[in-house]
């Protein structure tokens, strides 16, 4: 018998359901409620301190990225000041949304409640722990997956037969969110690349043919042309801290061979896992997902170009809820094999939110204490990197105090990381503290030291580097407290400059980049 390939128009029209919007408010609560009880219950994160920073010397960019996230968090800070919540709410409010996100792209592949439900509970897992800090993987998440929504809205309109500019529409506005994607991070076109390489060889290939899509890209190069700009001037130093970055990953994370493993692990074990393999592979091989094959081989060759590169496992979270979509629209249609349904069961599901919910600052500071080895600074150090730093400002302001008037009003501060930095901007300037300047990573960029001859005070750094420096160097304090990350760090009273800061601020830069290149370092 002979089998007739159907045309989109000819197809027959798959039911539209409802959005699942009680249940989903459900999950919403889950989300909101617990992490905005504790979303203050420790301290500054050391990205939210640099975000504050950077925001406050406005840009086109930044040396690490666009400048969205860093201008939000400045204003923030400016609008409510010192209010942790008021930093946090957008982030919160952005993974709230992708819970509604990821049920509506179950609707558009065809998924009932049921599905749209499954779908929005996998991503509330995997995501719940970035919803407690202002982050910018978290917008960059949520604007990849509407510009996926957007994309299998248009396949659902194209396949109900529907054509024209409205049918088309969906693709234009791709292109506005990747035009704000942009301003977040550069990482986005990985996405469309891989779908681009994906649609020419499965189809369908009349996509790239849709003058709205091209529209949309016209808005994104547009509105991104400033920041390449200013990347240009600058040298392009995100290439140079995307190096960096490499060698971080290689010596925190395991680098590429732990890519793999790392990346289901975040998908959120173990309910988020099964529906990401179970979900890729029905995108790949489930005929009756035939139109979203392209998606499947667009999550792999997302996966294929991060690995490549040397990026972060986590930078793959924007393609999951496509993933956990199709793998909840399957199980709705097909129930599993009895052996591995219980997998994605409720009661699995209540149970592998637990353990994004113990991450949340649940423990009380008082109870904490500091950690001494490697391995106890990685079981807390998310908690660690929020403690300690109205102590570091405290005690480098009472150091810089303790100058001679005549001294002080001539020292510049400098720190040897940009969290130190970031603390002493946000917390110590509001103690009298000048503006602080660090060399390390983007912060290297904001500002260089004024070249007037007169002494620095500077956060950590080792004796002997300090003196092929400077001619004269002595530790004036010590950061003073009970936990944190800068507990302990030498503060240092240098004077006699021995070259002009125009010639030793590039090799600072430089310097930062090839150690943190190299692991171990």
């Amino acid at each position: 018998m002979a089998i007739i390939a159907l045309e989109p128009s000819a197809r027959p029209r798959r039911e539209y359901h409802p959005l699942a919007w009680k249940p989903l408010s459900l999950i919403v609560a889950a989300v909101v409620v617990p992490v905005a009880l504790l979303i203050d219950g420790y301290g500054y994160n050391i990205d939210e301190l640099y975000f504050i920073a950077a925001g406050r010397q406005p840009a086109w960019g930044y040396a690490d990225q666009p400048p969205l996230v860093p201008l939000l968090a400045a204003l923030t800070d400016a609008l409510f000041p010192g209010s942790l919540l008021a930093l946090r709410l957008p982030d919160l409010l952005v993974v709230a949304a992708g819970v509604v996100v990821t049920a509506q792209i179950a609707r558009e592949m065809g998924g009932r409640g049921r599905a749209q439900v499954m779908a929005a509970a996998a991503y509330a897992i995997a995501f719940l722990g970035q919803a407690g800090r202002l982050d910018t993987e978290t917008f960059d998440v949520v604007l990849w997956m509407t510009a996926g929504l957007l994309v299998v809205r248009w396949v659902r309109l194209r396949g109900e037969g529907r054509t024209g500019r409205s049918a088309d529409l969906p693709l234009f506005w791709a292109g506005v969110v990747t035009a704000v994607a942009l301003q977040v991070k550069f990482l986005i076109p990985v996405f469309w690349a891989a779908l681009a390489v994906s649609v020419l060889a499965v189809g369908p290939r009349d996509l790239l043919r849709r003058p709205a899509l091209w529209a949309g890209a016209a808005i994104a190069v547009v509105t991104t042309v400033p920041g390449l700009v200013w990347q240009t001037v600058h040298g392009w130093p995100q290439l140079q801290v995307a190096a960096a970055l490499t060698g971080e990953n290689a010596m925190l994370w395991g680098g590429r061979p732990m890519f793999l493993p790392l990346l289901l692990l975040v998908t959120g074990i173990p309910v988020g896992t099964v529906l990401f393999c179970y979900g890729l592979w029905a995108l790949l091989r489930c005929p009756d997902l035939r139109d979203h094959r392209f998606l499947g081989w667009t999550v792999l060759g997302v996966i294929a170009v991060l690995l490549a590169a040397g990026g972060r496992f986590t930078y793959v979270g924007g393609v999951f809820p496509l993933v956990f979509a199709a793998a909840a629209v399957r199980m709705e249609r097909h129930r599993p094999a009895r052996w591995w349904r219980w997998t994605v069961s409720w009661p699995v599901f209540a149970l592998a939110a637990l353990l994004p919910l113990v991450q949340l600052p649940i423990t009380p500071v008082a109870e904490l204490r500091q950690p001494t080895t490697p391995q106890e600074r990685s079981d807390m150090l998310e908690a660690f990197l929020q403690l300690g730093w109205p102590e570091l400002a405290n005690s480098v302001t009472r150091a810089y105090h303790a100058l001679p008037p005549a001294t002080r009003d001539r020292t510049t501060v400098l720190t040897r990381y940009f969290w130190q930095a970031g603390a002493l901007e946000v917390l110590g300037t509001r103690q009298g503290l000048p503006h602080p300047y660090s060399g390390h990573r983007g912060y290297g960029y904001l500002a260089t030291p004024p070249e007037e001859p007169g002494p620095v005070l500077v956060v950590g750094g080792m004796n002997d580097e300090l003196r092929s420096m400077f001619s004269g160097v002595r530790q004036v304090g010590t950061v003073e407290g009970r936990i944190g990350l800068g507990i302990g760090t030498p503060i240092w009273f240098c004077e006699g400059r021995t070259a002009a800061w125009s010639r030793i601020w590039p090799l600072l830069r430089r310097e930062d980049a090839a150690r943190r290149a190299r692991p171990g370092s």
